[in-house]
């Protein structure tokens, strides 16, 4: 049978993130890999230029086409733009029963602002119909509001991956909180290198793979956080870009 997987995000002419990323890391783990674009940009290694929103209406079409013709083992959703992107995004997956990985996506790291500030009760309609959220550092404070991790997990009933890449020290610790079970962290050495364009891309498509080929959730953050690693590791002396260099997919295997 042949593994799937959905990514619902916007392009990056770049390469380095988004769909492009997503549908690399999707090979990478043996999975067949779709995509819907939920928005255009201009992007190189050195940020974002512009972004222009696909209409929610095609992105609805490019999801029913899929859905209605083909075998989804999972689905990723990236960046999604707007508000009404959002809805049409949670109307296609009203009949979906598959695992979804929400990675929300809100400001590039450039700082350019990947949501419209009013999608905000869109998106947490769409978190609570997620198997999994992979917010970092900055997307978590956001998310949370007021609450603890362990609270907010526990009141939605949705698994949370803080994700500590853009943390402090000299260890990078992603860490899993589940309703009723305690939190597991999953850590590695912190590498030093500026190619780190694409990373929660990368990590959430990864994990969606591994949902997909159906492991369970933990073990699919391991794994996930430990082919980041290295692939961060095989990439760390390139010279790709005048900015933050893009992961080298094609270098690492998800096997």
């Amino acid at each position: 049978m042949t593994i799937t997987a959905l990514s619902i995000a916007g392009s990056d002419p770049s390469g380095g993130a988004g769909i492009q990323a997503d549908l690399k890391t999707f090979a990478a783990h043996g999975v067949y890999g779709m995509a819907v674009v939920s928005a255009l940009t201009a992007q190189n290694t050195r940020g974002v230029v512009d972004v222009e929103p696909v209409r929610a209406d095609f992105v609805a079409a490019q999801l029913d086409a899929v859905l209605d013709d083909l075998p989804v083992g999972a689905i990723k959703t990236g960046m999604l733009g707007t508000a009404a992107v959002v809805e049409a995004v949670l109307a296609g997956l009203e009949l979906y029963e598959g695992p979804v990985v929400v990675d929300p996506v809100v400001l590039s790291s450039s700082g350019h602002r990947l949501l419209e500030s009013d999608a905000g009760p869109a998106l947490e309609r769409l978190v609570s119909r997620a198997t999994l959220v992979s917010p970092n550092l900055l997307e978590a404070e956001v998310l949370l509001g007021p609450l603890r991790p362990q609270e907010w997990v526990d009141r939605r009933g949705t698994a949370l991956l803080i994700t500590g890449g853009h943390g402090e020290g000299e260890v990078v610790e992603d860490t899993l909180f589940q309703p009723g079970l305690p939190p597991r962290t999953v850590c590695s050495p912190r590498l030093h290198t500026r190619n780190s364009h694409g990373t929660g891309c990368t990590l959430s498509a990864a994990i969606a793979a591994r949902l997909a080929r159906g492991e369970p959730l933990y073990p699919a953050v391991q794994g996930a956080h430990a082919w980041i690693h290295e692939l961060l590791r095989m990439s760390a002396s390139h010279a790709l870009g005048g900015g933050a260099g893009p992961l080298l997919h094609h270098r690492g295997s998800g096997d």
